[in-house]
């Protein structure tokens, strides 16, 4: 039976300026090189400057994804955000990314699901485009975590960086198989019991300011590595396709030993995972817009393959989306 599928027409990304590399984490707390490589595998992270709000970045990065799929502003009907560290509590930042992009129709709003954001995002745009209200949208995962940390606390922040990354789902008729273009099946699910493991410790309902971030650590690894394998299953099952059908594993950039534990755990091979995390370090709802630009820009995701996100963020939340390029 013939459906509507989410078809990635374009996918783009925005770093800040500015790099932190690990010997530079050395001049601000008490942690080396090859101890965050050790525990992380991040090596370098972008930090944003004053002047790099998370609309700039998104902005950015919005733009190339529309030049990447040869479409302008007034193709777009649709503009979804994944942050959570919004330029202010409101206007959203997807309103102004709106703005910035040159795009006075349609509609425009953030969502907030932490580092599982991009993974919720693409999920709901899918639901829009499927249900025939829009035609066009433009996903985007935008943060600018190093507002939100403490830079006394190594245990977070050698963890974070900034960044955007963004891409462009259309509406197109599929035969409603799994050899269909675009989004597939998608896949969410939330905690609200495990916010202690992973929080920002403010916010303008309760105490009135910003916070920072709080997370333990060890927990956090634990539950990523359990709590993913569900929804990559369960996208599995809803497709009859296996790990051995996947031409590409992007998971949430977080953490190198997450990664390729969860990968181990699902039976992916590990030349099918795409990681950009010692380059990025964890960029929340961007990391997945990230590395999927960087493994389409070189070379290896290539139209037609099979491609996996995963995520799991504060909340908990975690989610999974198989999409076929």
């Amino acid at each position: 039976m013939k459906r509507i599928r989410s078809v990635v027409r374009g996918v783009g990304s925005y770093l800040p300026r500015r790099k932190l590399t690990n010997q530079d984490l050395e001049k601000l707390v008490e942690t080396s090189h090859d101890w965050i490589v050790q525990r992380t595998g991040i090596e370098e992270r972008h930090i944003a400057e004053e002047d790099e709000t998370t609309s700039v970045l998104g902005i950015k990065a919005a733009e190339a994804a529309l030049a990447d799929a040869g479409l302008r502003a007034d193709d777009i009907d649709l503009v979804i955000c994944a942050t959570s560290t919004p330029d202010y509590t409101f206007p959203s930042t997807a309103t102004m990314i709106q703005t910035g992009i040159g795009m006075t129709h349609g509609a425009a709003f953030d969502l907030q699901a932490v580092c599982t954001g991009f993974v919720y995002a693409v999920a709901t745009a899918d639901k829009f485009l499927q249900s025939g209200s829009h035609k066009r949208a433009l996903v985007v995962g935008a943060e600018t975590f190093s507002r939100i940390l403490d830079w006394n606390d190594r245990t977070t922040c050698v963890l974070f960086g900034d960044g955007a990354g963004a891409i462009v789902l259309e509406a197109q008729e599929g035969e409603g198989t799994s050899c269909d273009r675009g989004v597939l099946t998608s896949h969410l699910r939330s905690d609200g019991r495990y916010r202690d493991k992973l929080y920002v410790d403010g916010g303008p309902g309760s105490t009135k300011t910003t916070g920072v971030l709080k997370m333990e650590g060890r927990e956090v690894f634990k539950f990523a590595v359990g709590m993913v394998a569900d929804v990559v299953q369960d996208a599995f099952k809803a497709t009859g396709t296996s790990a051995e059908d996947l031409k590409w594993f992007v998971p949430h950039q977080a953490n190198k030993r997450i990664i390729t534990a969860s990968a181990d755990k699902l039976g992916i091979a590990p030349e099918k995972v795409v990681i950009t995390v010692n380059k990025h370090g964890n960029t929340s709802a961007a990391s997945i817009p990230l590395a999927l630009d960087t493994a389409r820009k070189d070379g290896r995701i290539k139209d037609g393959d099979l491609v996996m996100i995963e995520a799991i963020g504060g909340g908990f939340t975690w989610g999974s989306a198989l999409i076929r390029w």
